[in-house]
């Protein structure tokens, strides 16, 4: 782990933690989100930023586009705060890395907006594409933490219904909201962002009204998913999150995937690219998973 990737553990478990764990209202917690977002994540050079209306508002994100593909993003937040600004500047360097545009759609989000409307606007999201022109073997899903989650939710749907992307990545993705993973108690002291203690209050916001039989819906809960004929998929997740069992589970769901398992670095960390040398390794890897994709998508079509 790198001195930038120790400091920044320090600042997150001293800094970050206190604050997910004792604000009281969804509001502030979005707020805080979005400033953080504009302190301390920055676009490459050349990054280009754009508004789209439609049924499901988002950003089109580029950075001297020069393959043919596209990526669909959906940012985390626990279902709760996030939005495409938030991951704008890293989906900007990812996309300088792996020469294509990204579609990050601002999906609804709890508890104005519970169960299933993220996914309901997931859907959405896709369809748009196809109305664009790209057909589904030009599209990699991606996400991460609840925006992974939905990525992967979204990839079972697909297949499920003969519409099977190129690919699909996930970093640190959440899968499973009935909390059966082992992780939860055995890294609680270990995550040095997510406070275990809020986890079920979470839920329940995002739930609002559906049956508790929800939890394990795959719309919501992809470990409990069935990929029929899946892409190539690829995970990141750090060995001492409280959602790593939520990826190494999936191996379960999805044999073939690339489950990559780094060390002690922070939830979600490429969204750190600015700061990590870790995260933009994480980057660089995801990028050449992503040419990888297309490349073999376009070779098969």
């Amino acid at each position: 782990m790198s001195l930038r990737a120790r400091l920044l553990r320090w600042l997150l478990w001293t800094i970050a933690r206190p604050l997910f764990a004792g604000t009281l209202h969804v509001g502030e917690a979005r707020g805080r989100f979005l400033r953080a977002a504009r302190l301390l994540f920055r676009a490459p050079p050349y990054s280009l930023i754009l508004r789209a209306a439609g049924p499901v508002p988002a950003l089109w994100v580029q950075n001297r586009p020069s393959g043919k593909g596209v990526i669909l993003y959906f940012h985390g937040g626990a279902y709760l705060m996030g939005a495409p600004e938030t991951h704008a500047a890293m989906l900007a360097e990812l996309t300088r890395l792996c020469g294509l545009p990204a579609f990050l759609p601002r999906y609804r989000l709890a508890p104005e907006h519970p169960f299933p409307a993220a996914f309901e606007d997931a859907l959405t999201a896709w369809n748009r594409l196809r109305a664009l022109g790209h057909a589904p073997g030009e599209i990699v899903l991606g996400g991460d933490s609840a925006g992974g989650g939905l990525a992967l939710a979204l990839l079972a749907h697909l297949c499920s219904t003969g519409q099977r992307p190129a690919g699909a990545f996930a970093l640190s993705p959440w899968t499973d909201l009935t909390f059966a993973s082992a992780s939860l108690t055995v890294n609680a002291g270990r995550d040095p962002m997510l406070p275990v203690e809020r986890i079920e209050e979470v839920r329940a916001m995002i739930l609002g009204d559906a049956p508790a039989a929800s939890r394990a819906d795959p719309r919501l809960s992809p470990l409990f998913a069935t990929f029929t004929d899946p892409p190539p998929v690829q995970i990141h997740v750090a060995e001492t999150e409280i959602l790593r069992d939520d990826s190494l589970r999936l191996q379960s769901r999805l044999p073939a995937a690339d489950i990559r398992v780094a060390g002690d670095l922070p939830h979600a960390w490429p969204i750190f690219h600015n700061h990590l040398p870790e995260a933009r390794d994480t980057l660089a890897t995801t990028a050449d998973f992503i040419r990888a994709c297309l490349a073999r998508s376009s070779a098969g079509s």
